[in-house]
């Protein structure tokens, strides 16, 4: 069970606000319990900002909320922190959980022609069977280059078969990229921008660099139920009011320049301010009055979704936390055993948590497949993959989905996206589909949601006080809310 949060009361301070993130106190909705809603709160309370979060689960979380398998409880969805993941660090820092992190020196296997290789060092990378030797240079090189460039935007306007074909050539990217490609995209890799690729690559560099030329992977003890437990704890702590099971229908302008937010059991509530993290086909349609331009721009961005099981094993299936899958007839992403990283005594009970994750086009029927059909392709691939496996080895296996993971950064993603600050007043959406310099993980995310709400919502909130468009008064929340049925 994970641990108790920190006491409320602790001599932690909030970071030094500038004059810059300094206006009177009102009332902000932030929908969406995830990371980016957290994060967002956690920024508005520290400028002194009444906040309140609507999450429509019955938990805060989103994909990083955890579940139990058994007797275990763990993350539904596999999540690690790179030493070079600051933003996520910090705010472990902030909670008293970044000293008690657990490192750990990882290994990279592929599953290719049949047989699983070992690519963790430069050595097996040069001894890679699959590759020649000039074949594995332009590989090396193409990596090597991905990870110096800086004008991102450039290679955004490229599709990433184009670019990888241009630089590794036709046989690495026959032989390497395009099944991987296709393993993690599907057939939309085709419209997928060289940004996608570039993204991959500088962060896992950058952990390089951080890990002295290792792949250091860390967790906290307790898993994301440790750290969401702590982080709202943080926040309820502060006054910030979490509502959970409770998903918002629409949200209209009101003559008075709030907003009416409409709650699915029929309730509405009064805020001066809503801020919406949860996906973009989401926002579409839970704010009318948004124009029909910025309804398009949401409702096109199209998304990644994932089928993934945790499996929780007596004994470990790989030396490996993560096998790369290129031999195309594994239905499969790639095969996950988390419990290289995280402690099986410890954490899991003395299991081994692996996991099998396929990730989908968000309109692919794949994510509809029944549990019984995803559970007995996975034990039979697993036992084509692996001699040593055998079903009598699973203890508990389960099945977690979600249609909205992450955005497709097709060819000039970023010329197309929605505006943070909408048409509509005090309405703002920041999701994780405004991430165009990297790939969607907890760092990414939190990073996004501190600068976006540094950069555009609270200048342009604080546009709307200096105008005497937002009413700011000293009231209390039970007071400032207006409910009806």
């Amino acid at each position: 069970m994970p641990a108790s949060s920190p006491t409320h009361s602790s001599t932690k301070s909030a970071p030094t606000t500038s004059q810059s993130d300094t206006a009177p106190a009102s009332r902000w909705l932030v929908i969406g319990g995830g990371v980016m809603g957290l994060q967002v709160a956690t920024d508005l309370r520290d400028r002194g900002q009444n906040v309140t979060i609507a999450e429509a689960a019955p938990t805060m979380g989103g994909l990083t909320s955890a579940w139990n398998l058994g007797d275990v409880i763990w993350d539904r969805f596999y999540h690690v922190t790179l030493m070079s993941d600051t933003k996520i660090r910090d705010v472990l820092k902030r909670l008293g959980l970044e000293s008690q992190m657990k490192w750990v020196e990882t290994k990279t296997g592929f599953y290719a022609g049949g047989r699983l290789l070992s690519m963790s060092n430069t050595s097996e990378f040069l001894k890679f069977p699959p590759l020649t030797l000039i074949e594995k240079l332009r590989l090396g090189g193409t990596i090597f280059y991905a990870s110096k460039i800086r004008n991102w935007r450039r290679l955004e306007k490229l599709t990433v078969e184009k670019w990888l074909r241009r630089w590794s050539g036709r046989g690495v990217f026959e032989k390497i990229w395009q099944p991987l490609l296709q393993a993690k995209l599907g057939e939309a890799y085709k419209q997928t921008s060289a940004a996608f690729i570039w993204a991959h690559t500088a962060r896992m560099y950058k952990a390089r660099r951080s890990g002295m030329k290792t792949e250091r992977f860390g967790y906290v003890p307790g898993g994301y139920a440790q750290i969401l437990e702590s982080w709202v704890g943080w926040l309820t702590g502060r006054d910030v009011t979490m509502k959970t099971g409770s998903p918002v229908k629409n949200v209209a302008p009101l003559n008075s320049g709030e907003l009416l937010v409409e709650f699915a059991d029929g309730h509405s509530e009064v805020y001066d301010n809503v801020v919406s993290t949860i996906a973009s086909p989401f926002i579409a349609q839970s704010c009318d009055a948004l124009t029909q331009t910025e309804k398009d721009q949401h409702s096109n961005i199209r998304y990644l979704g994932v089928v993934c099981a945790s499996m929780l094993m007596d004994k470990p299936i790989s030396q490996y936390y993560v096998t790369n899958i290129t031999d195309t007839w594994v239905p499969l992403t790639a095969v996950i055993e988390m419990s290289t990283i995280v402690d099986p005594e410890s954490e899991l009970d003395g299991k081994h948590l692996v996991y099998l994750p396929k990730y989908l086009p968000d309109d692919h029927e794949g994510l509809n497949e029944s549990d019984d059909d995803y559970r007995e392709k996975c034990l039979s691939t697993l036992e084509k993959m692996y001699d040593h496996f055998s079903r009598d080895q699973v203890i508990e296996f389960k099945i977690a989905r979600a249609k909205y993971v992450a955005a497709l950064s097709t060819v000039d993603y970023s010329t197309r996206l929605p505006p943070i600050v909408t048409s509509v007043p005090g309405f703002y959406a920041l999701n994780s589909a405004h991430i165009v310099k990297g790939n969607l993980n907890v760092n990414e995310t939190i990073t996004l949601g501190e600068e976006k709400l540094a950069d555009e919502v609270w200048p342009d909130y604080q546009k709307r006080v200096a105008r005497g468009q937002v009413a700011t008064n000293a009231t209390s929340r039970d007071e400032e809310l207006v409910s009806s049925s």
